[in-house]
């Protein structure tokens, strides 16, 4: 056991305690005082703690943990998203379409109609046509993200209004999808979405604070006390703001700057200064956010080798480099340099080894960093480059729901990667051989952001909701120790909370979560069916399920 000066706690919960502290990993009971936890230890030595006024919560055989840290989410965007035409979950293309429909006559006043969170599995080749949209909303321009956030469904008014036709050329960092003669057929990847993203109606400062504060419900319920959002722009940096100062925010937030690819250098400026008035109560703003490549789906994955075509042929792409490799050196050297965190996105192999080297540039010339820079996602990772990760001090910040065999991995990326690719897929077990820094990040809303759920499919390597599915590359399974550390002390290294969060040991703050069960007692293919009782942060009740023992 250990305490701090005495104090008589507040909270004494009594349970099956996951400290995430190697020396002493389980313990029996958690003393809480004045925010922090004073003590960890058995019952026996926690008991005699109790004072007149300590409230005493003993939970049976179920679990206590430190709270989960989302390393990878966009709370704004999930939360807008939730605000309007959501398709987040629903089984089919008929059912999109009956709630298309129904949110257009609900909300016939609107000039757009916006959401999204549609799958890209559910349409031939992953891109939806203008004319379903068309017979559903055919007076009113549509505009609908799909859950990736990499393409949008649009309708054939939307493409009208945007004048987006045979004529327009794609742009450098997108691509609009066409027929044989040339016409869009309604699906806008990448940078062509901003082709309507410029002309869509602002959100206002409300709406924003509104979805944060909608997301952040959600995001406690599911046992989550701190995130990295990976995707900040001035406006919903002020909203966080605001938030923060009129002491809703809850959460604690790490802001991630978005890196505007189409400028370079001299907007570091602008990023410091964002910074600068980026801390109030639990938001800061240390971290700058690139996106250096796109997703396998569409093809603008970055790729060492040509993606293969529908016959298995090696094609002609290789997906494309958002920030060119010749100055995303020299531009993350200068974030390092400010002292920024440095966090990217990388799907393909190329992309994660252009990241990597850039990290090496950075290192060579500024000497060792402690800005806890990593990379996401982590789709196809060259075997040449797991290495490279611990001996660059890069964490790893994975996004484990993606790692099985679900039809979208099937149908629309294995196809087109060919057999030696699909093996580098993943590699969570390999990169924490490798000694790697692992994280972890929900990046909902394109898929839960159930901490539960997605160490469910890293434990199994299957689909959460398709348990008699194979296993997708199982010697990359991870165990549930592994697991449960990189959802809490290492996303908090991540985030630059570990030295107040992340584990349960006297003197830390008490962001703490109890689950209804022993996650130990039930197998790996049931962990995501546990359900989060209690959420904390800093001693204070942030969700509670009405089914928990009242104190």
């Amino acid at each position: 056991m250990g305490r701090d000066s005495w104090t008589e706690p507040e909270l004494i919960l009594r349970g099956l305690v996951f400290t995430m502290v190697p020396s002493s990993p389980v313990a029996e009971a958690v003393a809480v005082g004045g925010g922090r936890i004073t003590a960890v230890g058995s019952w026996d030595e926690i008991r005699p703690l109790r004072g007149s006024r300590t409230e005493v919560l003993d939970i049976g055989p179920r679990t206590i943990l430190p709270g989960f840290q989302d390393a990878h989410v966009h709370p704004p965007q999930g939360g807008l998203e939730r605000m309007r035409c959501d398709l987040n979950d629903l089984p089919t293309v008929e059912a999109y379409l009956e709630a298309i429909r129904v949110h257009a006559a609900e909300h016939q006043e609107e000039p757009w109609l916006l959401g999204g969170g549609w799958a890209m599995d559910l349409f031939p080749g992953g891109t939806p046509h203008r004319a379903m949209l068309d017979a559903v909303v055919p007076d009113v321009p549509a505009f609908l993200v799909n859950r990736d956030g990499h393409g949008a469904w649009v309708n054939s008014r939307a493409l009208a209004v945007a004048g987006i036709d045979v004529r327009t050329p794609d742009p450098a960092d997108g691509r609009i999808e066409r027929d044989d003669a040339g016409e869009p057929t309604g699906a806008l990847h990448e940078g062509a979405m901003v082709l309507v993203e410029r002309i869509l109606p602002p959100v206002g400062a409300e709406a924003w604070r509104r979805a944060i504060l909608l997301a952040q419900e959600y995001l406690h319920r599911v046992g989550i006390t701190a995130w990295q959002d990976a995707w900040v722009l001035p406006e919903t940096l002020e909203a966080y703001r605001t938030l923060a100062q009129r002491g809703e925010l809850t959460g604690r937030v790490v802001a991630a700057l978005w890196w505007d690819r189409g400028r370079g250098e001299e907007q570091v400026e602008d990023l410091m200064e964002l910074r600068a008035g980026g801390s109030v109560g639990r938001l800061r703003a240390p971290t700058v956010k690139v996106m250096q490549d796109g997703i396998v789906e569409n093809f603008t994955a970055g790729m060492i080798e040509p993606y293969l075509d529908e016959h298995g042929d090696p094609g002609e792409g290789r997906g494309l480099s958002f920030v060119d490799p010749e100055s995303l050196g020299p531009a993350v050297t200068r974030l390092d340099r400010e002292g920024f965190q440095v966090h990217v996105h990388a799907i393909g192999d190329r992309a994660v080894r252009e990241a990597l080297d850039a990290f090496e540039a950075a290192g060579s010339a500024n000497g060792p960093s402690r800005n806890r820079h990593h990379i996401a996602h982590l789709q196809v990772v060259h075997p040449d480059d797991v290495p490279r990760f611990a001996k660059l001090g890069v964490a790893a910040n994975l996004q484990a729901y993606w790692a099985c065999l679900d039809d979208q991995l099937r149908d629309l990326n294995l196809p087109f990667l060919g057999r030696e690719r699909t093996a580098h897929q993943y590699p969570f077990a390999s990169l924490a051989r490798s000694g790697a820094r692992l994280a972890m990040g929900s990046d909902w809303s394109v898929t839960t952001a159930d901490p539960l759920r997605q160490i469910q499919v890293a434990l199994t390597r299957v689909p959460f909701d398709l348990p008699d599915r194979e296993p997708f590359l199982p010697h990359e399974r991870l165990d549930l120790a592994t697991a449960l550390r990189a959802f809490t002390m290492g996303s908090a290294w991540v985030n630059h909370l570990d030295a107040e969060t992340g584990s349960l040991e006297p003197g830390k703050l008490a962001d703490l979560v109890v689950l209804d069960r022993d996650l130990t007692a039930v197998p790996p293919e049931s962990v995501g069916r546990a359900g989060v009782l209690l959420t904390m942060v800093e001693g204070q009740v942030v969700h509670r399920d009405p089914i928990l023992p009242g104190w």
